[in-house]
């Protein structure tokens, strides 16, 4: 994890955070080979029929696991990114934990609120680079900003991060 995220290892994060911190490094397997957590993720949700091989995006597939394991429900078809603009609720501004949906080339991307900058949000998601990692993303990209419904309240820690713009600004998440 880079320095500049150290933080997070202290940080008492929301549940759906603490999930996907847990899953930081793994990387699909080139070539004709699959990762087989990942595949495993998709077995746990119920998901081995759409999905197969690690090659197919799975950016969803990351974010639908995390909040299955932090005990939320996911949305109906969460391989596709753009569907995650149905959890939860709608926010306006991000905040720690938050679930953001941005456009791309050829689709969509879904990811987790870390912090941000004045043009990027720093974003924990899969299929970031071929693996689970922080990326930065333009915030122009992000076309919906979701929170988790909380079962009793909302924790104290869901909050605006601000961070440096350190590092390249992710183009493509596929």
């Amino acid at each position: 994890m880079a320095n500049i995220y150290q933080w997070l290892k202290a940080e008492k994060s929301p549940k759906i955070l603490i999930e996907a911190l847990k899953l930081l490094g793994i990387k699909e397997v080139p070539g004709a080979r699959d990762n087989i957590e990942i595949l495993h993720w998709a077995e746990t949700l119920g998901m081995e029929k759409e999905y197969r091989k690690d090659d197919i995006p799975w950016c969803g597939l990351f974010v639908a696991y995390v909040v299955h394991k932090a005990g939320f429900d996911f949305v109906e078809k969460p391989l596709w990114a753009r569907n995650w603009a149905n959890y939860g609720t709608k926010e306006t501004i991000a905040m720690l934990g938050d679930v953001l949906v941005f456009v791309r080339d050829g689709g969509g991307h879904v990811g987790i609120y870390i912090g941000e900058d004045k043009t990027a949000y720093h974003v924990l998601g899969g299929n970031q680079s071929d693996m689970v990692c922080i990326t930065r993303i333009k915030k122009e990209r992000c076309v919906a900003i979701r929170r988790t419904p909380w079962k009793i309240a909302q924790p104290d820690n869901v909050r605006v991060i601000k961070l440096e713009a350190t590092g390249a600004v992710s183009t493509n998440e596929a």
